[in-house]
């Protein structure tokens, strides 16, 4: 006899709604990124604060760039402004709209900015967590948010 079917519902109680992001980012790309643009291109993607934070550590960059990434995802939008797959159109976010910052303990979090925060608040976002991870080739950044409900 067959199990009966589960269906899962795009909200939960109360009408919750959990978004999440997740994005893979090999390091050696933003090393040569780097290399050929130099800070114009740091200075295109990350905010004052995260250049500050990563101190030139290729590895956090390219962390700080896969949450970017994997925030927008969350969003359900593209990041426009760098590269062949930059968005252009309403459903777009700039990457200084998206800021990784961290707390007291070093914990990494976000902060929105512009486009970023108005579609976060259209999506009633009331929390986001967000988690960083690198290898000697890749980084990885997971974004969980909840929003939506009372």
């Amino acid at each position: 006899m067959d199990a009966p079917s589960l269906d899962f519902a795009e909200s939960g109680p109360g009408g919750a709604v959990l978004f999440h992001g997740v994005d893979l980012a090999p390091i050696a790309r933003i090393e040569h990124a780097i290399t050929r643009w130099g800070n114009r291109f740091l200075q295109r993607v990350w905010t004052p604060g995260e250049l500050h934070d990563c101190g030139g550590r290729s590895h956090s960059l390219a962390a700080r760039w896969a949450a970017k990434e994997a925030t927008a995802k969350a969003l359900g939008v593209g990041v426009r402004g760098v590269g062949a797959h930059a968005v252009v159109g309403a459903l777009a976010v700039g990457w200084h709209e998206i800021e990784v910052v961290r707390d007291a303990q070093g914990k990494p979090g976000l902060r929105l900015h512009g486009a970023a925060a108005a579609r976060a608040r259209l999506l009633g976002w009331h929390a986001a967590a967000l988690s960083l991870s690198h290898t000697h080739e890749l980084a990885l950044a997971s974004v969980v948010a909840w929003g939506g409900g009372a």
